[in-house]
């Protein structure tokens, strides 16, 4: 009988599937990569192959350029194929455009790697969808009691109060590039705020591939080409790190804010020196993560990249076989360091077959 430590191993490079010989998002190069979403700490570049969805492969293209794996293929939402016997199906994973979470099946027994999650609505993404399943591998981003995110539209309510509260300063708020500042400024439009939002040059290129792609943000623009008069009393949008750069200068009386489920604890927003904290975060909080794992009917939970001690506790106190995978590599997007220019000097935080011929029916290569 088909065991999960048949279809699913811990490896050095992370999570591998011995029966297709892929891994999924995996912390080394491999030769085949079945990618969730396009955050650095799960997509990395110099895969042999890699499958995604359609959004994922766009937006790693934009972030590494064109030669970032060396060959690509999209699988969209619900496309099952077959790679080496083990079927693989996509399912919204409601974290960020394009995220996805990965079933496996094999001789009736499905696992499914969710990669980061939430399970809340979010205008710029499809929503997480629940997959029943004999393994749960859950991230853990936010797996403490304590974390629990609230209402998102209260924390932009709390955003738009301090703006008319100062129309004559400008606020900055800190938020990571692919993502969550796409999120963040549909929240902004749902609160009705029509005003222009303004972006850091890190964010360009994403929301670019964000309005492409049809998600409503309203009228945005580059910051770089207002002056100090212009951005009284508007919103500008920048990677965290900014939020203590030089960048700063060219606002008037800046209000720091920070976008973040981090925000949670006090602390760390005093740390970081944010006068204006707002929980909204692109993960499940402990709730979410909770009931979740209780949903998808799972008797075996893997958990990863985050709080694994709590959740595994969670688990074995309700009777399921739960353990942490130990895996090393995945961070907090939220802090993903700087490595490029935008233009203007602000920092911008950023030989191998396919996984399947081509012939397998309902796939083929991406642009086919």
């Amino acid at each position: 009988m088909t065991q999960p430590e048949d279809i699913l191993v811990r490896s050095p490079s992370g999570v591998c599937c011995k029966l297709g010989g892929f891994h999924l998002d995996p912390t080394r190069v491999v030769e085949r990569a079945v990618i969730t979403h396009a955050h650095s700490d799960h997509a990395r570049p110099g895969h042999g192959a890699v499958l995604a969805t359609p959004e994922t492969l766009d937006l790693m293209r934009l972030r590494y350029g064109e030669n970032f794996a060396g060959t690509t293929q999209a699988l969209k939402y619900g496309e099952s194929i077959s790679i080496g016997g083990a079927k693989v199906t996509l399912h919204p994973a409601g974290h960020i455009l394009g995220s996805a979470q990965v079933a496996v099946e094999v001789d009736g027994l499905r696992v499914v790697a969710s990669g980061d999650y939430k399970n809340v609505a979010d205008p710029t993404c499809t929503a997480f969808e629940l997959v029943r399943c004999d393994l749960f591998i859950t991230e853990a981003t936010f797996a403490l009691p304590v974390f629990r995110h609230g209402d998102p539209k209260v924390e932009v309510g709390k955003l738009l109060h301090s703006l008319a509260l100062f129309p004559e300063r400008a606020h900055l708020v800190g938020a990571y590039p692919l993502g969550k500042a796409q999120h963040l400024i549909a929240l902004i439009r749902q609160a009705g705020y029509g005003a222009p939002i303004y972006l850091h040059g890190a964010m360009e290129k994403i929301t670019n591939y964000y309005l492409e792609r049809g998600i409503a943000l309203g009228e945005v623009r580059l910051a770089r080409g207002a002056t100090k008069t212009n951005l009284a009393g508007t919103i500008t949008l920048c990677p965290p790190s900014a939020l203590n750069d030089l960048w700063t200068r060219r606002f008037p009386d800046p209000v720091a804010a920070f976008a973040s489920g981090w925000m949670r604890v006090r602390a760390r927003a005093r740390q970081q020196g944010v006068a204006l904290p707002l929980v909204v975060s692109d993960h499940a909080d402990w709730s979410g993560l909770t009931a979740t794992i209780a949903a998808t009917g799972a008797k075996n939970v893997w958990v990863t990249h985050g709080q694994e001690d709590a959740l595994v506790h969670w688990c074995a106190m309700r009777g399921l076989n739960a353990r942490p995978l130990d895996i090393a590599g995945y961070g907090d997007e939220d802090e993903e360091p700087s490595s490029s220019q935008d233009g203007d000097g602000d920092q911008n935080a950023n030989t191998s077959e396919l996984l399947l011929p081509s012939s397998t029916p309902g796939t083929g290569k991406e642009g086919s």
